[in-house]
């Protein structure tokens, strides 16, 4: 938190006792704050928020860079892969696959490749922690999903939006593509795509829109243990502690962000309107034996 001051304080061109008047405490609080011997309390970081917020100081960005220099410290053995984990309420003891299970790709403990995304799905929880972590994927039975309609209709299996057509060849191909899997790879539904899949799902848009989607959102990819042998090859490498400040600024980005991708995909879905199937017509014709 002490950098993070001495950053906003800098960017505001304030002198400490500048700042200190502004957030209406004593010269002392803010030279303690920079020194590290203290950190301002929720109330004060909540008047930081809306100095910067007013000021344009870019808080978000700030704390990104702040994770990638942690991240790049990490030295990690041979063969690993360094991820990111968000956790509402931290993890204790064993990792194990222990989500709820109609997430996206089921039942397990799930990483990504971007920290934004991580912190985007905590950022609302006061007890949540951001943790990085790794894999070693060696020995593991991993199967990587592309970001095309497979993705879209394994993601619709794992939240249970298959069930009606239960038995045909289009379900058991979703059904199998993971059972056996100790790792699964695949992107991420991000802010940016919940709302588009979501349309998917519900009829408003056609699975040539989706898919169009998709390559134009650019994703992350989040890794999902889905198996015990695979949550045994994880590990976590650090722990990294979010402030009440930078939880505001990621609630705003997240926001900002959920927007924009809702924009994007409008614009993309009426170019895709009259091609394709929607996603009953899909299951229709699954239950027809036509797919």
């Amino acid at each position: 938190m002490q950098t993070l001051i001495k950053q906003i304080r800098a960017y505001l061109n304030m002198s400490q006792t500048e700042f200190a008047e502004h957030l209406n405490v004593a010269f002392a609080s803010i030279n303690r704050w920079e020194n590290g011997r203290t950190s301002p309390n929720r109330l004060a970081q909540t008047r930081i928020y809306e100095i910067c917020k007013a000021d344009g100081v870019p808080v978000y960005d700030l704390a990104l860079e702040r994770i990638d220099g942690i991240a790049k410290g990490v030295k990690l053995s041979a063969g690993r892969v360094l991820l990111y984990h968000g956790s509402k309420s931290g993890v204790e003891g064993k990792i194990e696959p222990k989500s709820r299970s109609q997430c996206d790709f089921g039942k397990g403990f799930y990483m990504g490749t971007e920290a934004a995304q991580a912190l985007t799905l905590i950022c609302d929880y006061d007890k949540s922690k951001l943790y990085l972590t790794s894999v070693d994927l060696s020995g593991l039975k991993t199967v990587e999903v592309p970001a095309n309609i497979d993705w879209a209709l394994l993601v619709a299996y794992h939240r249970g939006k298959m069930e009606k057509i239960a038995g045909t060849p289009l379900y058991e191909k979703y059904r199998l593509m993971t059972a056996d899997k100790d790792i699964v790879v695949g992107s991420i539904a991000n802010d940016r795509m919940f709302y588009v899949i979501d349309n998917f799902f519900i009829g408003s848009i056609t699975d040539a829109a989706l898919v169009g989607s998709l390559s134009a959102l650019q994703l992350g990819k989040q890794y999902a243990a889905v198996s015990q042998k695979g949550c045994d090859a994880v590990r976590i490498e650090q722990e990294i502690e979010i402030s009440h400040l930078e939880r505001l600024f990621i609630r705003d980005a997240a926001e900002s962000n959920r927007a924009k991708g809702v924009s994007m995909a409008n614009d993309i879905c009426k170019s895709y309107r009259r091609e394709g199937l929607f996603f009953d017509e899909l299951l229709e014709r699954a239950k027809n034996g036509e797919v």
